[in-house]
Formats: structure tokens, C-alpha cells, sequence
């Protein structure tokens, strides 16, 4: 039997359109009645966001479910989404081969992937479906990310927001939508890096940027030399900073060594 691959194993997926690969990544987030799949809690949101070379296509996807139980108290203050709002929505069942085809092989941004992807087994399984990691690409955790990029801070969501500038201002509940809307935006500025430089440029362009070298021998450097004044006012503050220490300053004490 062989072991189910871990998140994120899998090579990020590409589509192609023309001579070009366009890679593919969907932002998603889900919301729920609770905590614990296993113990029967559902899902009751899905939201997606799609992100072709790092930019927004607007082609996004945004359930509703019947969960077909009731949320806890604790999880309807953090959603708001009421019991009998959800009474008419459609089961999970209804949209997931919708859902599963929109998915197929992109890379999946989730923050705490664990959480949502356990929840989106749970579903897959009472349908007697295989799990996600069957049908996307891979499976990326930003909370993995970010808790390797800022090590003893916290890396919530809206605490990713106020570090990255991210506008967070209308996210007073939990939504899956605007919360994978603003995932993408934070995941953008996380994964930023030297690729900023090509963001701006057509494919083409930052193809052949990448593909070019310089050669910096062809360039001379000046020297330029300090003046006797620039001397002297170095030599002034040394002496300063000799007598505040006691005459303990690195200098002083090696050059008393090296005598």
C-alpha cells in the first residue's frame, strides 16, 4: 500500500494557453457548524479564489451547504451564518463535482490546510469519494509559511493582514469568501520576493530577463579617497570614544596587545 503523499508533494500544475505554461493555484477556505469532522460537524461554505501567474482572474467559486445539523454557539459567533439560512442551501453532495472539477490539478492555498482538507475528506468520504490529494495538484499551508518566516509571532489571518498592509477593514465575521480573497493577498506579499522584480512584466520579458547575465568586469569602480579633514574628523570622534570607555575600546586595547 502506498503512503499517502504529505500536503504540498506534489509539483505545482500549469495549464498551457498558447506557447505559454500558465501556472494555476486556487486560494480556499472553508467555514463550519464546529471543530471536529470526525465528530460530525460539516461544512457549511466554501469559498475559492483562482490566482493564474500570481494574478486574480475573478473566475471564483462561493457555496452555501445544508450541513443537515445545526452549528454550535461558539462557531456562530465567529461565522454569523445562521441555522436557517443554510435550511434551503444545497447538500455537499450536490456540488461536489462541480467543486472537484474547478479544483482538478491547482496548487491549493489554505491557511491551516490541515483543518479545511480534513473537513473536505470528511465530505469526500460520506460520498464514498477519494480525498483531495487525488484530484489537485498540491496543497499548500501559509500558516506553515509564515510561522517559518516569523518565528514567535502570531500568524492569524488578520495578524498576516496588519504585518503584510493587507485592507482586513471589512472582515468583522469569518467568511470563506473575503477570507480567501485576502488570503491571496497575503499570499501574494509572503511569496513575494525577488519575483517583484518580474511581476510587472510579460511573460515573454521576464523570461528573457531571467535567461540574461551581465558581465560586471566590463566595469571600472572609482576609488574615492578621504580628505584631510575627513581624516581628522575621524580621528576625533576615536578619541571621543576612547575617553567615554576609559580607554577600554577595541582599538586602543589591541593595539596595546599587539605592542
Amino acid at each position: 500500500m502506498n503512503a499517502e503523499p504529505r500536503l504540498g508533494s506534489k509539483p505545482v500544475p500549469s495549464r498551457r494557453e498558447g506557447n505559454l505554461d500558465m501556472t494555476r493555484q486556487i486560494v480556499l477556505d472553508t467555514e463550519t457548524t464546529g471543530l471536529s469532522a470526525e465528530n460530525g460537524d460539516r461544512i457549511i461554505e466554501i469559498g475559492c479564489v483562482e490566482l493564474v501567474n500570481r494574478k486574480l482572474t475573478g473566475q471564483n467559486k462561493h457555496f452555501y451547504l445544508n450541513p443537515e445539523r445545526d452549528s454550535h454557539e461558539e462557531a456562530l459567533k465567529v461565522h454569523g451564518i445562521s441555522n436557517d439560512f443554510l435550511r434551503d442551501k444545497p447538500k455537499f453532495a450536490a456540488v461536489a463535482d462541480e467543486l472537484l472539477g474547478y479544483l482538478a490539478g491547482a496548487e491549493i492555498i489554505i491557511h491551516n490546510a490541515a483543518f479545511d482538507v480534513g473537513f473536505l475528506n470528511k465530505e469526500l468520504e460520506l460520498l464514498g469519494r477519494p480525498p483531495l490529494h487525488n484530484v489537485v495538484g498540491s496543497v499548500t499551508d501559509t500558516l506553515v509559511m509564515a510561522k517559518e518566516m516569523f518565528p514567535g509571532k502570531r500568524n492569524s489571518l488578520d495578524a498576516l493582514c496588519a504585518r503584510m498592509g493587507v485592507d482586513n477593514s471589512g472582515r468583522t465575521l469569518h467568511g470563506a469568501l473575503l477570507d480567501a480573497e485576502l488570503l491571496a493577498d497575503v499570499y501574494i506579499h509572503l511569496t513575494r520576493g525577488q519575483d517583484a522584480l518580474l511581476d510587472d512584466l510579460s511573460p515573454s520579458d521576464a523570461q528573457q530577463v531571467q535567461s540574461e547575465s551581465v558581465d560586471l568586469g566590463a566595469f571600472t569602480l572609482s576609488v574615492l579617497m578621504a580628505s584631510e579633514g575627513e581624516l581628522s574628523e575621524h580621528d576625533a570622534v576615536l578619541v571621543q570614544l576612547d575617553r567615554a570607555s576609559g580607554g577600554k575600546t577595541v582599538w586602543r586595547v589591541s593595539g596595546a596587545g599587539a605592542g
